[in-house]
């Protein structure tokens, strides 16, 4: 079974950081396209950022130099670094597996919320 487990998310004031991770167990981590993906209230779904088996990656433009995405295949862990935060950031955070293309995906997390705001 695929469980994946987001940690860090939290409330930050605009240009802070945060970092959030994602443990992952059921599958080959190591062979999966992973990414995070972000909903706010309203809104649609959006990518954030992807990582291949390869190590590629891809980020959506509106993070893209503020957002760095890594994963540690020993520990079966993918992160999100944040940096520069804005308010626009503001939603809640989801650990995706299996990328179908960027943004969706087959698996995803339970979330973790992040909020931006002074």
């Amino acid at each position: 079974e695929v469980q994946l487990v987001e940690s860090g998310g939290g409330l930050v004031q605009p240009g802070g950081s945060l970092r959030l991770s994602c443990a992952a167990s059921g599958f080959t981590f190591s062979s999966y396209r992973m990414g995070w993906v972000r909903q706010a209230p309203g809104k649609k779904r959006e990518g954030v950022a992807e990582i291949t088996s390869d190590g590629s990656i891809i980020y959506a433009s509106s993070v893209n130099g503020r957002f760095t995405i890594s994963k540690d295949n020993a520990k079966n862990t993918l992160y999100l670094q944040m940096n520069s935060l804005k308010p626009e950031d503001t939603a809640m955070y989801y650990c995706a597996a299996d990328a179908l293309r960027f943004g969706d995906y087959n698996y995803l997390g339970q979330g973790t919320q992040v909020t931006v705001s002074s």
